[in-house]
């Protein structure tokens, strides 16, 4: 009898612990997780805004935020500007906050993007690339030819930002 009321309490115990757990666990399978993105009204300002591509999202201690994939070609690409004899090589990173398939799509047509991208940056004066300002123009030209061959070959471009990562005008 002395022994059994412990045991009994540490049965009980157990039992409560065990129910707790069991109740109010976070868990983390995989079907869970997938119920949890469903449910979340959030998802619905980030579900397929164009193309039919959901924005990729991550937790953190304050909710949501956006997932940013990062891309950066092997190569530097080496051209002169318009109307120069001078050359500029640039290192060029993209960005996007859509899923794996932007990033996918822009290795798979490495060698057109380039292209257009070379296109691009000889179409820029030596003047036109200059400051701040300027390497934002080139950027963001960059970024519109980019999407725009993805566009035309995938359906889908998804390149938010273009980024140098090295910028030499010689």
């Amino acid at each position: 009898m002395i022994l059994g009321l412990p045991l009994g309490a540490a049965a009980f115990a157990g039992m409560g612990f065990g129910a707790g757990w069991f109740l109010y666990a976070e868990s983390n399978s995989p079907m869970t997780q997938a119920l949890r993105m469903i449910d979340r009204p959030a998802e619905a300002a980030t579900a397929a805004p164009r193309g039919g591509m959901p924005a990729l999202t991550r937790r953190t201690p304050d909710g949501d935020a956006f997932q940013t994939t990062y891309f950066t070609f092997d190569e530097p690409l080496t051209t002169n500007p318009k109307g120069s004899r001078r050359f500029i090589q640039l290192g060029v990173t993209l960005s996007t906050q859509y899923d794996a398939k932007v990033m996918d799509h822009v290795r798979k047509h490495q060698a057109a993007l380039r292209s257009d991208m070379l296109a691009v940056i000889g179409g820029f004066s030596e003047d036109e690339m200059t400051g701040r300002e300027g390497r934002e123009a080139l950027a963001a030209a960059l970024r519109d030819a980019i999407n725009s061959r993805l566009e035309a070959i995938e359906g889908f471009g998804g390149v938010e930002g273009v980024f140098f990562p090295s910028f030499v005008l010689q």
